[in-house]
């Protein structure tokens, strides 16, 4: 090991090593608390989701399930958010790290689960939520029956579910790397 190697920081490739340059150290990690943030938050939010859903499908209590019917309007813009900031920061971190993007198949998994994710929640959760909270509206008024939309159970699953398998995904880094063609 020469005197160079010794005193160069771990993130830093070597001159002439062909390596792509990495995010410097500080960077790297406060994209990675970003990251964190944007999927714990994600998460937590998935969970209240389902807390609203299942109460308000489960419940005898007209005013609370109209009250949790219209509350589901308020997570779909911070899950919004919060689904773009895993991305952004994912691809980030992708691109300045050994990792990249589409080098090793746990970070594609990842990448396509976010993207998907993040399309769900974009055109099917949205809507699903707008038509949920207008029924709480209704039913609040007592111009509908106690019988609500039932179709909103799947997406705080489906979407938990994912988020919990690209957080494992993350920590064990399976399957290895992509064919080079």
């Amino acid at each position: 090991m020469t005197t160079q190697e010794a005193i160069r920081p771990r993130n830093t490739p070597v001159r002439g090593a062909g390596r792509e340059k990495l995010l410097p150290r500080r960077t790297r990690k406060a994209v990675l608390v970003a990251h964190l943030v944007g999927a714990g938050g994600w998460i937590g939010l998935d969970v209240v989701l389902a807390v609203l859903v299942f109460t308000a499908a489960g419940t005898s209590e007209v005013a609370l399930a109209a009250l949790c019917y219209q509350a589901l309007e308020l997570l779909v813009w911070p899950m919004l958010s919060l689904a773009v900031l895993c991305l952004v920061s994912g691809v980030v971190l992708g691109l300045g790290s050994k990792y990249g993007l589409v080098r090793y198949w746990w970070v594609t998994v990842k990448l396509v689960l976010n993207l998907a994710l993040l399309a769900l929640v974009a055109f099917a959760l949205r809507s699903g939520v707008t038509e949920a909270a207008e029924y709480g509206r209704q039913l609040a008024a007592g111009q509908v029956g106690p019988r609500g939309p039932g179709d909103l159970i799947y997406p705080p699953i489906v979407s938990t579910t994912a988020l919990l398998f690209a957080t494992v995904i993350s920590v064990y880094k399976p399957w290895g790397r992509l064919r080079k063609r």
